[in-house]
């Protein structure tokens, strides 16, 4: 099975790293490697830490961290030989770098096979975007924008709600404004990372409460099976409709004429894609996970449309 790779990016001092630490500490069970350009500014809680030496920090929640050294496709080659392999893999880009050549590079089918693009996050900085939004005049950060699947809009936490709604807007100039969510320390939704991904962490204090209010939304999930394969260019269609009013899709799917080859399809923000599904695959034909932004999707009309898409 492909290790899902989560793409990180983002302007000097918006808050990847941050939102890596986030993801680091509330892992919901997952076995996360992180690869980051700066290994001293993971500022993991030191009782986390079981092991550091070699590049490598070990925690003790099956999460490692490891510091970017040389070829990315090197480092990854290593990351998915460690026993056990983690469960998925969160890379963080240069402030000053333009994530499209990385894409590009995990976009390959050779990486794809064993290391699969699952989201490109950009994180933006919510009190500079309201104080400058010509910040996004930039042609590095309008690319860093461009690239994303979903926008963390960060540091929401210090800004009024006028304010907000000026940084949002200033984004939603190169984004829809569905895959826009604001956010308080780098907190994101485990849905808007990982398709499927559970719930928010349990909010055990007052300031953590307080933050609750710059959360992302609460999201529904429905899945889809059928036992006979889909006809694609009913499926295409169904998804350019269905796309709109979704935060991500994920699953396999059968298609007719071709039984036997089960695909890899994933949805997230405008990037839908369609590939090779791992071997040994068994069970459904057809095996969908739709995830949407509470009150946008309807359930029970995408079921219908998908089902409308199964080869008589």
């Amino acid at each position: 099975m492909a290790v899902p790779v989560i793409l990180v990016t983002g302007f000097l001092g918006a808050g990847k790293t941050t939102l890596i630490n986030h993801l680091l500490t509330a892992n919901q069970g997952r076995r996360l490697a992180a690869v980051v350009n700066d290994f001293g500014a993971v500022n993991i809680d030191a009782d986390l830490i079981a092991e550091n030496a070699d590049g490598v920090m070990s925690l003790a929640n099956g999460c490692i961290c490891c510091s970017l050294q040389g070829d990315l496709l090197r480092t990854l080659s290593g990351l998915l030989k460690r026993e056990p392999p983690p469960e998925g893999i969160v890379i963080e880009t240069s402030g000053v770098s333009d994530p499209a050549e990385v894409v590009r590079s995990l976009l390959d089918p050779v990486v794809w096979r064993e290391a699969t693009l699952e989201t490109v996050v950009a994180v933006a900085d919510a009190r500079a975007l309201a104080d400058d939004p010509s910040l996004l005049e930039d042609a590095l950060c309008r690319s860093q924008i461009a690239s994303a699947d979903i926008v963390a809009l960060n540091k929401a936490d210090l800004v009024d709600a006028a304010d907000l709604a000026r940084a949002r807007a200033a984004v939603a100039a190169l984004k829809p404004e569905r895959v826009i969510f604001p956010v308080a320390e780098g907190r994101i939704a485990p849905e808007l990372a990982f398709a499927g991904g559970g719930h928010e962490p349990s909010v055990p204090d007052a300031r953590r409460a307080a933050q609750a209010r710059f959360a992302t939304p609460r999201f529904e999930t429905t899945t889809f099976t059928a036992e006979r394969p889909l006809d694609m260019a009913a499926f295409q269609a169904t998804i350019g409709r269905l796309a709109p009013r979704l935060v991500r899709a994920k699953g396999f799917v059968t298609f007719a004429g071709q039984p036997d080859r089960p695909m890899l399809f994933q949805l997230v923000g405008d990037r839908a894609t369609l590939g090779p599904a791992p071997a040994g695959l068994a069970g459904d034909a057809v095996r969908l996970v739709l995830i949407g932004e509470m009150g946008r999707l309807d359930v029970d009309a995408a079921r219908a449309m998908l089902a409308a898409c199964v080869q008589a």
